[in-house]
């Protein structure tokens, strides 16, 4: 009969609900047996077997469970009959079995409660070190000394640090960014002008990857990437005009800046620093695109941050921690939803696109066409493009408007 670590199948025509049956096995035991040519109730009833068979079962377990596990794939005789067995093993749980993930209860197998998945999640990286508490290649010396003092001072602005600065050392002593003579990787991407820390940003002439109308990279800090990041956008994005009474008037981007920065801080706060890719920002026809190497929480959705039903978890929380104290972040979680309502108020929509590698944000940008005041154009049927566009130069001749639009 099946147990909790014994599963059986008639046959391959099951494989998927096998693979299945596996991963719960995994996540309750760490191993266990699969047979097929076995029905569940235990009678030995065969399984027609080549070479291509076994090498199907491999691969498909190879393609559909996650982390990657290596399991003995073999051929027996049960009651002279030819049956599979694979014999698996493994403790990095929480396993996924076509994207889910399951847990053997008696000889079933069901989806695992997200408690039950975020508890088997703080287990797993409990005992892990985190890439941000780290000792660096780096020391107190190469520490820029500005750049530190000005943190501090916006910290003490902020009012989430009490104490002045001092010195380098008994600073970074009191942010828990020293150990012994070396600082940890925190205090090297913060602090350290050499940490080899780059963004990439490019501008498309259409939405793919095909033509480019401009592409840099840049390194330095955390903030000094976010700032050349957050300016290079600006400078690229449309800008439009909204009167207000007499002459007063307000420029408005196209895609809310607050939400924008807030997207490049948590970028690089969750980018998985162990990965050689960078953080880059694509600017497309008609979407903005900013990305980081460093996959979604397991078992979580941005819907649930937005939602505020999940607490926020951090990849790097030292990192977390210190771009906290002068606000440049805030904790619990609020990144997304804070990004989104920022969205909804400006009419602007935005998708929180997840991958095998990364995560991406990507902001839809403003599509309709303005006059040479830099207002919305409602119908432009009797105005073509070419005389707008030359009313724009115009009014930017005369000082009348700055305007910007793409590159």
């Amino acid at each position: 009969m099946e147990t909790e670590t014994i599963e059986y199948k008639k046959s391959t025509g099951e494989l998927k609900q096998g693979i299945i049956s596996m991963v719960a096995i995994l996540n309750k035991h760490n191993g266990g047996e699969l047979y097929f040519g076995i029905r569940n109730d235990g009678a030995v009833v065969g399984q027609e077997i080549t070479e291509k068979t076994l090498r199907d079962i491999s691969q498909a377990i190879s393609n559909h469970i996650e982390p990657q596990i290596f399991p003995d794939v073999s051929n027996v005789v049960i009651e002279d009959k030819d049956c599979i067995c694979v014999t698996f093993e493994g403790k990095n749980v929480p396993y996924y079995a076509y994207g889910r993930a399951y847990l053997r209860v008696a000889d079933e197998d069901r989806v695992m409660p997200p408690q039950e998945l975020e508890s088997y999640i703080l287990k797993k990286n409990a005992n892990k070190s985190a890439w941000d508490s780290e000792v660096s290649d780096k020391s107190v010396d190469d520490i820029n000394e500005k750049i530190l003092t000005e943190y501090i001072g916006k910290a003490n602005a902020a009012g989430r640090i009490s104490y002045s600065y001092t010195d380098k050392s008994d600073i970074l002593k009191k942010l828990s960014l020293l150990n012994a003579d070396k600082i940890n990787n925190t205090a090297k991407v913060m602090f350290c002008e050499n940490a080899n820390l780059e963004i990439q940003m490019a501008t498309f002439a259409t939405n793919e990857r095909l033509t480019f109308l401009d592409i840099q990279r840049e390194s330095g800090t955390v903030n000094e990437l976010v700032d050349i990041a957050e300016n290079y956008i600006k400078k690229t994005i449309r800008w439009r005009v909204e009167f207000g009474g007499g002459l007063q008037r307000k420029e408005i981007p196209e895609v809310p800046i607050d939400a924008i920065r807030e997207v490049l801080f948590n970028s690089f706060c969750h980018k998985d620093y162990r990965i050689s890719q960078n953080n880059y920002v694509c600017i497309f026809k008609d979407f903005i695109e900013i990305y980081n190497p460093g996959t979604f929480p397991e078992g979580l959705t941005p819907q649930d941050f937005i939602e505020g039903s999940e607490q926020s978890v951090h990849r790097n929380p030292l990192l977390a921690q210190i771009l906290y104290y002068p606000k440049d972040i805030e904790s619990f979680g609020t990144g997304l939803r804070r990004i989104a309502t920022a969205c909804q108020e400006a009419d602007v929509k935005v998708e929180f696109k997840q991958s095998k590698l990364g995560f991406a944000v990507v902001f839809e940008r403003f599509n309709k066409e303005v006059d040479y005041l830099g207002r919305v154009v409602t119908d432009v049927t009797d105005k073509p493009t070419d005389i707008i566009e030359q009313r724009r130069k115009n009014a930017i001749k005369d000082g009348l408007i700055q305007y910007r639009r793409d590159l």
